[in-house]
């Protein structure tokens, strides 16, 4: 019963994505077998149609080209549409050939840095504690974003050719590649909650901080420890496995933050118009374009290093 339901799910897998590199009765690694990518892959395209849905409802209610208190919104929930996009992509066309995988997935690493910018953006805009407004850490917390987002592209690219000769350096590295970036764009939130209590207790944003909090952190453990699957192999292979429960947990998280940053920019738009310098367009448009091109320019970077390896070297244990 469980070899016909693994061929049943691999014939599916293949009629949704194009045929995989082995047979479906052979799948048997996350990132390859066709059950768990099928699923991988309708998460993300239902986590794109909400966001998207999010993003163009509040175009439809927002002056985009006079109110320019809303940009960073914007930009931040334009990102929040492209990430799911890319991991989509990453998940289908991944089974294409070995190194569209790897390429498929450079390009999620982009993707998921992209937001991240988005994110401290958004953060700068509306969510940096009143004490810190217009400090040193204030005017240098997105350019330095921006060089985050650089340097953990490069990373996490650059993780993916050590997976088969050192595979726990390959996860520490891409681990620490979005821990960092995470931890650099959260430091406004850390701010609030620990050092500035008091004024966290006032806004009702805060339990929606606290909420993105606790399920990023879930999210972390549960792509780090590989869990449940750990504990029994072979029965999370098509449905709750530790990657399918990341996808729910980082849609989760991404939902509360932005309900954060959305009560933030409401409940705080008069003071912040009042006492904080707005990010100008040239800033944000810099920001975003420098992502773009370094970024780019790391994935091309790395996917052109691809064809240069010898295919024992790099793919000797991906059957």
């Amino acid at each position: 019963m469980k070899t016909a339901l693994r061929y049943l799910m691999g014939l599916f897998s293949v009629a949704l994505m194009g045929r995989p590199r082995a047979d479906p009765m052979e799948g048997d690694s996350r990132e390859t077998d066709g059950g768990s990518v099928t699923l991988c892959n309708t998460q993300s395209c239902l986590k794109r149609g909400f966001f998207m849905w999010r993003f163009v409802g509040t175009l439809r209610v927002t002056d985009v080209l006079n109110d320019s208190y809303s940009w960073p919104l914007l930009v931040y929930m334009g990102a929040s549409c492209v990430y799911p996009l890319a991991s989509s992509c990453a998940h289908t066309f991944s089974s294409m050939s070995r190194n569209a995988r790897h390429i498929c997935y450079f390009l999620d690493y982009g993707a998921v840095n992209l937001f991240s910018l988005g994110s401290a953006i958004a953060y700068s805009a509306y969510v940096f504690p009143d004490a810190l407004v217009n400090t040193v850490f204030h005017d240098y917390y997105v350019a330095l974003a921006v060089l985050n987002t650089i340097i953990s592209t490069g990373l996490s690219c650059y993780s993916r050719f050590l997976e088969v000769q050192k595979p726990r350096l390959c996860k520490m590295l891409r681990v620490l590649a979005f821990a960092y970036p995470y931890t650099w764009d959260s430091l406004p939130i850390f701010s609030r909650l620990f050092l500035f209590p008091g004024e966290s207790a006032q806004n009702e944003a805060t339990l929606y901080h606290q909420k993105h909090m606790a399920v990023t952190l879930l999210a972390s453990f549960l792509y780090s420890a590989h869990l449940p699957e750990r504990l029994a192999p072979g029965r999370f292979d098509y449905i709750g496995h530790s990657h399918q429960l990341f996808h729910v947990c980082v849609i989760l998280a991404t939902h509360m933050q932005m309900e954060a940053i959305l009560l933030d920019k409401t409940l705080r738009r008069e003071w912040l118009l009042a006492h904080s310098r707005p990010l100008l367009f040239s800033q944000i448009a810099g920001a975003i374009l420098l992502c773009l091109i370094f970024s780019l320019s790391n994935i091309i970077y790395f996917s052109a290093a691809l064809y240069r390896i010898p295919e024992p070297e790099l793919h000797k244990k991906e059957t």
